[in-house]
């Protein structure tokens, strides 16, 4: 087993390696993630909407059969 000091050595030798994208790739991956999770929250929002408003509909059409 390694302890944290030759541990916390190898995680900055192994970052140096790592090819990181370039300025203007990073910001268009980020753009491009935020507007496909707000267009699916949005999605989910309508979705959500209308499974309330059917359970509600249902509820009061249902309500009149109880004993």
């Amino acid at each position: 087993m390694v302890g944290p000091i030759q541990y916390t050595r190898e995680v900055a030798k192994e970052a140096k390696r790592v090819r990181w994208p370039k300025s203007r790739v990073l910001v268009t991956t980020i753009i491009t993630v935020a507007v496909i999770s707000i267009v699916f929250a949005l999605i989910l929002s309508l979705e959500d909407l209308a499974a309330g408003t059917l359970l509600q509909q249902l509820k009061s059409m249902f309500s009149g059969w109880s004993k």
